[in-house]
C-alpha cells in the first residue's frame, strides 16, 4: 500500500469523505469506504467514511500498489457473440471494466482473462482486448479484440466512428421532439471532480436520440440513444444538459422519482460493425436486463413516441 494525498476541491466542500475519495480516485463508493476504513486521515486527523470535508483539506488514503500482472479471476458475464478474432460480451451492471485506482479485483478484464487466457498481450496492459468501455453501472454489449490484428483494426474503426453503439435510456421529462442531436463539447467539471460537464474547452462530443415511448403520467420517456463519439459519461452529461437526466443518475441531476430503479437506467442494447477480418456485417443485441425490464413494466402503458398535443 502507498499513501496518496487528495486535496478537496471547492465543488465538493461539505460532502462525505467516501464520496469525495470515490470521485477523486475514480472508484465506487464501496471501494472508497474500504480505503477510508483502512485508516484515512483528513489534515492529519483520523476520519470515518460519513464525516464531511471542507475545501482545501487534504485527505490521506492508502491505495494499493499497481500490480505488474493482472490476475485472471472467475467473473460472471454472458457472451453474445464470439469467433477466433473478437468477442462481444454482455457486461453486467456493477462490474468495473478494467482495474483503476483502488480497484484491482473483480473486473471484467480479469474475468475475460480467466475465460480467454490468450487475451494477455492484446492491446494495453491491464486492459487486454478492450477497445472501448462501459461505466460500472451501465450494462450491455461490449466488443473485445481477441488478437493483436483485430485490436488494431477495431481501435481504428472506433476512432473513425465506424462501430455503431445504441443504448436504451429512461429519462426524466418528455422531450419536445421525437428525435434530436446534442452537439456539445465535454470536459471535466471545474467545480466538481466527480462529474464531466458541457464545457467550451472540452472535447468534441455528439449524441443522437430518438423517443421510443413517453409516459406522461410518470413524467418520463424511453429513448434510443446513439453515440457518435465516446467521451466519459457522454450520454449522461448530454441528456442532463438538455433537461432530461437519466433516471436514478443522481450525479447528473436526477433527484426526482427513481421509478423503482436501483441503478442508472442505461443499457448498451446494440452493437453494429463490419467484421475486421471477414468483412461481414455484425449486428449484436443485448436484451434489457431483468431489473430494468421490471422498472419499465411498472410504468404502465406509454403514449407512443410522438409529442403530447
Amino acid at each position: 500500500m502507498a499513501n496518496q494525498e487528495l486535496v478537496v476541491p471547492e465543488g465538493v466542500s461539505g460532502e462525505r469523505v467516501d464520496k469525495v475519495v470515490a470521485g477523486l480516485l475514480g472508484v465506487s463508493r464501496s471501494v472508497a469506504r474500504e480505503l477510508v476504513d483502512l485508516g484515512a486521515r483528513v489534515d492529519g486527523a483520523p476520519v470515518s467514511a460519513s464525516d464531511r470535508v471542507s475545501a482545501g483539506s487534504v485527505i490521506t488514503v492508502a491505495t494499493p500498489e499497481p500490480e505488474e500482472d493482472l490476475a485472471a479471476e472467475s467473473v460472471g458475464f454472458d457472451v453474445l457473440y464470439e469467433d477466433e478474432h473478437l468477442i462481444v460480451v454482455d457486461k453486467p451492471a456493477g462490474v468495473v471494466v478494467h482495474p483503476g485506482s483502488g480497484r484491482s479485483r473483480g473486473t471484467l478484464v480479469a474475468g475475460l482473462l480467466h475465460r480467454y487466457p490468450e487475451l494477455e498481450g492484446v492491446g494495453e496492459a491491464g486492459r487486454w482486448g478492450l477497445v472501448h468501455r462501459l461505466d460500472r453501472d451501465t450494462s450491455g454489449a461490449l466488443v473485445v479484440a481477441r488478437t493483436a490484428d483485430a485490436h488494431g483494426a477495431l481501435s481504428e474503426m472506433m476512432r473513425r466512428r465506424e462501430i455503431s453503439r445504441v443504448y436504451l435510456a429512461l429519462v426524466h421529462g418528455l422531450p419536445g421532439s421525437p428525435t434530436g442531436t446534442i452537439d456539445a463539447p465535454i470536459g471535466r467539471d471545474p467545480a466538481n471532480p466527480l462529474r464531466r460537464a458541457v464545457h467550451p474547452d472540452g472535447k468534441h462530443a455528439r449524441t443522437h436520440y430518438r423517443v421510443l415511448d413517453r409516459f406522461p403520467d410518470r413524467d418520463c420517456s424511453l429513448l434510443e440513444v446513439r453515440l457518435e463519439t465516446g467521451r466519459t459519461h457522454q450520454i449522461r452529461v448530454h441528456l442532463s444538459a438538455i433537461g432530461h437526466p437519466v433516471v436514478a443518475d443522481t450525479l447528473y441531476g436526477a433527484r426526482r422519482h427513481r421509478h423503482g430503479a436501483r441503478r442508472i437506467f442505461l443499457h448498451a442494447a446494440r452493437l453494429s460493425l463490419t467484421h475486421p477480418v471477414t468483412g461481414e456485417r455484425l449486428e449484436v443485441e443485448s436484451p434489457l436486463p431483468e431489473d430494468l425490464a421490471t422498472v419499465l413494466g411498472g410504468l404502465g402503458p406509454g403514449s407512443g413516441p410522438n409529442p403530447i398535443p
